[in-house]
């Protein structure tokens, strides 16, 4: 039987269930409450039947767009919230409870660890180990770990988590493994399969793609049993327990605390969406070749990349991305050059605190986004105070590597 493509099934994902009028894609429904002529069916709704009830918790648009986001991680069901941080605030804190263990990766994005610190003086213990290596994390396991935690390549030192065997070892001991996919996608990994049992996407990012939506997504994988683990309420443990987990995280990270999705929003993420798998080739191959032109020039001590040969994860890599190696990268500048000067002197590439935009985005890492996590941190984490986050955008190659050249030179001149 053929199977569809990545890019048709998102293409089409909107007419697999009724639109009006014949829309090719599905409206933007900004009502906050919807009404029903039967009372009962109002009831049924509120106690578990599909519908809606109040914007809070979804309309028929961002259910659209989970629609698409369960397609791409080939997942059993997605919540989408209002930015990636809420959708992460909402899987730990409704599935954690005070004198839990989350065992997560220490390289983790600077917001993420922030998060985590918040956890901690909830009553959560968290620790961190480096999950390059399976051997640690099986080390760092206690009796009361209940979920695993790592980004699928991390932000801005590009170190690749031992994913599959994380995985295994979770499997193994029945916890709870999540990936933040964010800085890969859904089209260079599907978290499935990796043993995730919970997936992560940024929607901001490479999936919305154009730098004017923020979102974020959960996406259950449907390979962890749910019925096993002891933190599930009771009025979410209905239907097969496949659906339990996501549940909870839906009810209580949207009802509770409110962290929706805008219809609008949605909609901007749903189209951006169509091209995710022609912008990441783009991003992929302009990174590559950037990566391997900064390697060689002198204005450029380290390039960290998992795509270079260098890279300490790159037969890794190779294996689970099949050749492409994402759009993003770090750069520590050879001592003498100013990386503030530097950066002042790029003309194509933007100076920016996002990623994964159609765009070139450029910042100094140790001096913005991981500034407050102080030397020592930033020391543990690998970031040295010359090291650049460059977001490869989709720019014609030559101009990029032009760009680059013409503002090193000019550093050494």
């Amino acid at each position: 039987m053929h199977q569809i493509g990545f890019t048709t099934a998102i293409l089409h994902s909107d007419r697999q269930r009724a639109v009006e009028h014949g829309a090719v894609h599905q409206p933007i429904h900004t009502s906050s409450e919807f009404a029903y002529e039967d009372a009962r069916e109002l009831a049924a709704v509120f106690q578990g039947k599909a519908g809606f009830t109040y914007g809070r918790q979804g309309t028929p648009t961002t259910t659209a767009l989970e629609a698409k986001i369960t397609g791409m991680e080939q997942g059993a069901g997605t919540v989408t919230f209002a930015t990636g941080m809420a959708s992460l605030a909402a899987v730990f804190s409704t599935l954690l409870r005070k004198g839990d263990h989350l065992l997560s990766s220490h390289y983790v994005f600077g917001n993420t660890n922030s998060l985590l610190g918040t956890l901690s003086e909830l009553g959560v213990e968290v620790s961190y180990v480096d999950p390059t290596d399976v051997a640690q994390v099986r080390a760092a396991l206690r009796p009361n770990t209940r979920m695993v935690f790592t980004e699928t390549i991390a932000n801005p030192g590009t170190q690749l988590a031992d994913l599959a065997g994380i995985g295994a070892l979770c499997r193994e001991r029945g916890l709870v493994y999540m990936v933040d996919n964010t800085l890969t996608s859904p089209w260079l990994l599907q978290g499935r399969s990796v043993g995730a049992s919970l997936v992560m996407n940024s929607l901001s990012k490479y999936i919305g793609g154009h730098g004017h939506a923020l979102g974020g997504a959960i996406t259950d994988t449907g390979l962890y049993d749910w019925s096993n683990y002891p933190n599930i309420h009771d009025s979410y443990r209905k239907g097969p327990p496949t659906g339990w987990g996501l549940l909870q995280i839906k009810k209580k990270g949207l009802r509770d605390m409110g962290g929706t999705l805008s219809a609008d929003s949605a909609h901007r993420i749903a189209i951006g969406s169509e091209t995710l798998a022609l912008r990441m080739a783009a991003h992929c191959s302009n990174a590559l070749a950037l990566a391997r032109m900064l390697d060689a020039h002198p204005g450029v001590s380290k390039v960290h990349y998992p795509g270079l040969p260098s890279h300490p994860q790159h037969q890794r890599a190779a294996e689970l991305f099949g050749q492409r190696y994402g759009g993003l990268l770090g750069i520590e500048l050879a001592a003498g050059v100013d990386c503030f000067d530097f950066l002042n002197r790029l003309k194509v590439v933007l100076m920016a605190t996002h990623l994964g935009d159609t765009r070139s985005l450029a910042l100094p890492a140790a001096h913005t986004i991981y500034y407050e996590m102080g030397a020592a941190r930033r020391a543990e984490m690998g970031i040295s105070d010359s090291l650049i986050r460059v977001s490869v955008g989709i720019e014609d190659q030559a101009d990029l590597l032009h760009d680059f050249d013409q503002a090193l030179s000019a550093c050494l001149a």
